[in-house]
């Protein structure tokens, strides 16, 4: 990847030396157009055009991609201090093929045994600050083709830069995006509670009337008793999982103990071992929210989905990285909980990325602002 680069921002560098032969003589020829109030538009159309050959430029060799939000008079402005830059390139170029020139003549006299300069027979002296100069024009050739790109670059950024209303349409809809997304992750929350209700609490509650009718109507005293028992057993498991479902829903440990008290509750809850990491000031309610759902939603799907032996939850300032030893393959669909985590996190401002090769390890990381 690097050796691939290297070739083609220095082809990128060239490229900038040569357009700066054309976008000097333009600056120099039509700034004093702009006095003819005709002329304005033709000068800066063209100032426009040049300035897009450069960020087709710069996007292509230098891996600089900037937008279009600007007009041609920023478009001249911009050719001002990007024409001295391709000027300080073209020097850097210059410097560099008289560098190769000198090299190659010093290296023939060096092969032939000749001294610096031709003249008489050359020894390790005589060659060591010729070598040693020549090593120090490498460098700061290099360094100068570094700069220069690095120069091109922040200019770019300076003026093709999206301005303050681009900025602000930009934001506007992104928090519409991450609004409509929070709305549809609290809304597959709720299908989920009704499912885990449906499904779970309300089946456990009608097999408990079940037991306790045909307890009621057992003529056995003995066979009373053993409905009786099984419908205490079906209680304790109703409520269990109404429990679960309630941690689920909100722990309420996040408002009692705060934060790592509740992760610490959830790794003794889960049936797998969880080593818990934490590393981190309490957050506010709004980001504890997020970092406990997120280890919640991770650890449920290791112990249902991924077969996992062993699980780790490592907060960290403005990070959280759980990782299992499952079997891998987890993607974040359209839908799902991971897709629910996503828009959770996108809602405050986050990155959320999940890498889950087959057969493992899967790795849920989520990056969210510092406080």
């Amino acid at each position: 990847m690097i050796r691939s680069r290297v070739p083609r921002r220095t082809a990128g560098v060239g490229l900038g030396a040569l357009s700066a032969l054309i976008e000097v003589p333009y600056v120099v020829l039509a700034t004093p157009l702009l006095a003819i109030p005709a002329a304005r538009p033709r000068v800066f159309r063209g100032a426009r055009r040049l300035a897009e050959i450069e960020r087709a430029r710069l996007q292509r060799f230098l891996d600089a991609s900037n937008g279009d939000d600007y007009d041609g008079r920023r478009a001249l402005q911009y050719l001002v201090p990007r024409g001295l830059t391709g000027l300080l390139a073209l020097g850097v170029w210059v410097c560099i093929g008289a560098g190769g020139v000198a090299g190659a003549l010093y290296f023939v006299q060096l092969v032939t045994g000749r001294a610096p300069g031709g003249t008489g027979d050359g020894t390790v002296v005589d060659w060591l600050p010729v070598v040693t100069l020549g090593a120090i024009a490498v460098f700061l050739c290099v360094q100068g083709l570094i700069g220069v790109a690095a120069l091109d670059r922040r200019l770019a950024r300076r003026f093709f830069g999206p301005s303050s209303q681009e900025l602000l349409r930009r934001r506007v809809s992104e928090l519409a995006t991450t609004r409509s997304e929070v709305v549809e992750a609290v809304n597959g929350e709720r299908r989920r509670i009704e499912r885990d209700l449906h499904d779970g609490v309300q089946q456990r509650l009608v097999a408990l009337g079940v037991l306790l009718g045909r307890a009621r109507r057992a003529q056995d005293a003995d066979r009373a008793a053993e409905l009786v028992r099984q419908a205490h057993e079906e209680s304790q498991e109703a409520l269990r999982e109404l429990r679960e479902v309630s941690w689920r829903v909100y722990p309420i440990a996040l408002d009692e103990s705060g934060l790592e008290a509740a992760l610490e509750s959830l790794a003794e809850r889960a049936t797998i071992p969880v080593d818990l990491r934490y590393a981190l000031d309490e957050p506010s309610p709004e980001l504890a929210t997020v970092v406990y759902f997120v280890a919640s939603e991770s650890v449920t799907n290791a112990v249902k989905h991924a077969n996992a032996t062993k699980i780790t939850i490592d907060v960290r300032r403005g990070e959280i990285e759980i990782t299992d030893d499952g079997c891998g393959g987890a993607k974040v669909g359209t839908s799902g909980g991971l897709s629910g985590l996503a828009r959770r996190v996108a809602a405050m401002d986050g990155e959320f990325s999940v890498h889950s090769p087959e057969n493992g390890p899967t790795v849920v990381r989520v990056t969210l602002p510092c406080e």
